[in-house]
């Protein structure tokens, strides 16, 4: 059977779970200490507070920033690939004494953060998604998704991540 581009290769392939549930331990059939299965929810982080809840938080500046985010790690890249590549390429002469090799660093730096943004930040912090996709027909498209508006962002990783996009735009033209 030849595959074709537009057959997909788990087409019907994935069968689904049996709905028998079992708990406890399956070798024994009276097991006394049966627990009852744990069900999750998702819940709506629209109606959660978190914003500074106090106002030590609200003056402790980047720890509490890091504190209210949602995605502290993703948040600490998204800022850590940017500010290490603008300060590598401004200290470039006193750190590294080869222009090619700082060349080299920057742009690998710079490659590390959009790969970040956009496949890790942009996910957990705002939910955008985006991918090429390819017709059958060799047209190529983007394809452009954003989060589910009944489950909306976390207000400080929402603004921190805004606020990372577009201030470089304002600063790249300002080193230079």
């Amino acid at each position: 059977m030849a595959m074709s581009v537009s057959t997909p290769l788990l087409d019907n392939t994935i069968e689904p779970d049996e709905p028998e549930q079992r708990s406890g331990n399956i070798n024994q059939e009276n097991n006394l200490n049966t627990r009852q299965p744990v069900v999750l929810t998702p819940t709506n982080r629209a109606n959660e507070n978190r914003m500074a809840s106090t106002p030590s938080d609200a003056e402790s500046g980047i720890a509490g920033i890091f504190r209210q985010s949602a995605h502290p790690i993703a948040l600490f890249f998204l800022y850590f690939f940017r500010i290490t590549a603008i300060t590598l390429y401004l200290l470039a002469e006193t750190l590294v004494n080869n222009y090619v090799l700082s060349t080299v660093l920057v742009v690998v730096l710079l490659a590390m953060d959009f790969w970040n943004c956009r496949n890790v930040a942009g996910r957990t912090l705002v939910g955008l998604r985006f991918w090429n996709q390819v017709d059958d027909d060799g047209e190529s498209y983007w394809v452009f998704e954003s989060r589910d508006p009944s489950r909306p962002a976390n207000p400080v990783d929402s603004k921190m991540f805004w606020v990372s996009s577009f201030a470089r735009h304002f600063t790249i033209p300002g080193i230079q």
